[in-house]
Parts: structure tokens; sequence; C-alpha cells
């Protein structure tokens, strides 16, 4: 199937299970596709063929919008080098996690979650250590029977009461000699926490390559730079814990597809969000994002001036 087509299956998922989705972000090289809603739940998508060629700096300019638009990042894919992508198999590149369409479908729809994750050294489920180390201790039997049972070392079994989770085989064994469901579901929606976000810079010697974004980090703005986005930057006023979407361009056409993608994404977030123009427009928005000219930032000295501007030519009001 192409990408086009998968992005289109995706978004099909996702709407059948009573999202809002966004339209398919066509814009080339971003490290996004697609963005649904449901209730709190908002899932940020990239959808390939192969799951190798997405990049650790693609994984850590999603991990930063994901964290700005509260939402959990995730990958779609059809293969990778070691062969097909299974149903029901959540796996993973740079801590983002992987499902096929078919398991994406299952989890929304069916609401069948997968149980089977993929790690170095082979498939792994989660086992819930509290239900293992109570029926071994209400049983009285021994580490050494649950071990000989699973095939594994008694230490194992002490980790699998810890949380540590088990191969496959091993689960299977307990879970049969135990005839108590051990194994959990897999959430294929967690993204592991870790420090490789997309660099944030603020303050009077912000340096991020682009003018306007420096004005905006030298009156008090925190500023995220993007490079694979529809947009330039994450902006954060944290003192009203307030983000903005936030878009530069002068090219006419650029400034009304920017302020569209914006648009759509801030309303599904719940953000707000801003282009950067070079000259006046004929209106003062672009459905619910602001256009304001380079000329009126340079003359903004405190953040809130801004932001005041920013929600007076918002439609969200």
């Amino acid at each position: 199937m192409s990408r086009e087509g998968m992005i289109n299956t995706t978004r099909a998922i996702l709407a059948k299970a009573g999202f809002d989705v966004s339209s398919a972000i066509n814009v080339r090289g971003i490290c996004f596709d697609v963005v649904g809603r449901r209730d709190d739940l908002v899932l940020i998508i990239k959808v390939l063929g192969n799951v190798d060629a997405f990049s650790h700096e693609n994984a850590d300019e999603m991990k930063a919008l994901a964290e700005a638009l509260g939402a959990s990042p995730m990958l779609v894919g059809e293969t990778s080098s070691s062969g097909k992508l299974e149903k029901g198999i959540v796996y993973s590149r740079f801590k983002i996690p992987i499902v096929s369409n078919e398991t994406l479908a299952d989890q929304l729809i069916e609401d069948v979650p997968p149980f089977i994750f993929a790690a170095p050294g082979g498939l792994y489920v989660k086992i819930d250590g509290d239900v293992l180390r109570q029926f071994r201790e209400e049983k009285g039997i021994s580490l050494g029977t649950l071990a000989e049972t699973a095939g594994v070392s008694r230490r194992t079994i002490q980790m699998y009461e810890a949380g540590m989770s088990a191969m496959i085989d091993a689960a299977l064994r307990l879970e049969e000699f135990m005839n108590l469901p051990l194994i959990e579901a897999v959430n294929p929606f967690h993204c592991s926490s870790d420090d490789g976000h997309a660099r944030e810079v603020s303050g009077r010697d912000a340096n991020t390559g682009s003018a306007p974004l420096d004005r905006m980090a030298n009156i008090g703005f925190a500023i995220t730079p993007l490079v694979r986005g529809p947009f330039d930057a994450i902006t954060r006023d944290t003192d009203n814990d307030m983000i903005l979407l936030t878009g530069i361009d002068s090219d006419e056409a650029k400034i009304v597809q920017k302020a569209l993608i914006v648009s759509e994404l801030s309303n599904l977030s719940g953000r707000h969000s801003v282009v950067i123009v070079k000259k006046k427009q004929r209106s003062e928005s672009i459905e619910s994002t602001a256009l304001v000219t380079d000329y009126e930032l340079k003359k903004i000295e405190y953040k809130d001036e801004l932001t005041d501007i920013i929600l007076s030519r918002s439609s969200k009001k």
C-alpha cells in the first residue's frame, strides 16, 4: 500500500473510533502526518511504510510537539528491516511506540488491546507482579517451584514480582500453572520519557536562527524551534501556562497554508496559534490563527502584550 493510502487508512480508523481527525498534513519532510482527538486522548501520528526510515531527530521533535499538544506520539508502519509488523504487537523506535494499522484498529475500534511488545532479544509481555506474588504467598509455593514451572531462575521470578517483563513462553507457563490471568495489556499510546526533546531556548541571548523567534524569546517566551514541523516553533508562556503554535512566513500562499494547519491543530489540542508575517494582511486572523506583523512584534516589550493581541485576534474568544 502507498504511504498516502496508509495515511488515509489511519485517518479512517480514527474517524470510525470517534476521533476528531486532522487533515492529512501534506507538507514534505515533516515529523507527523495526522492528529486525532477523542475526549482527553490526543494522538500525533507519523505514518511510514518502512519504520526504519524514522530518524532520531524526527522522534525528538515529535516528542516535543506531542508534549506541547498534550498528546501521545506514535508511529504507524507496515514493515521494518526484520519483516512485516505483526498484528497485536507493539514495537518501538527511539522510545516512540510503533503499531500496524491493524493493531490500531483493534485497540480503538474493537477495544482489543495488544498484549505483546518487541524489545531487544525478542517478544515480551507485561506480568502483573502483585498477582504473581500474592498467588505464591497464599498457596505457599516456593520461588523454586515457580522458577521450574516457567523455566527460569528464582531470581527471575523475584524480578517478575518486582515488575520486570517476561518472555512469552515463560509467562504462558506461569499463567497456565496458576489458572489466573497474569499477562497485562500493553498501552500502545505510552511513550517512555527521556531527555531527548528538541532544544528549548529563552532569554535575551537566545539564538534560534530566526529574528522573530529571538524577539519572542527576548520578551520572555520559551522557544522550541522545529525543523520538521508544519510550523516553525512551539512557544511557551510559562507564567500563564499558555502554548502557542508559531509560524513565520512572508510568502502569501505559505502564510495561508501554515495558518490553516496550525488552526486545525490548535483547535484539536486546545492550544492557540500565531503566524508572524512580514507585512500587514487583509485580515488579522486566518481561521483561529492570529496574524502578527514583524513590525508589531518589534514594538512589543512584554510578553503579555503579545498574548493579548493573539487572544483578541483569534477566533477562540
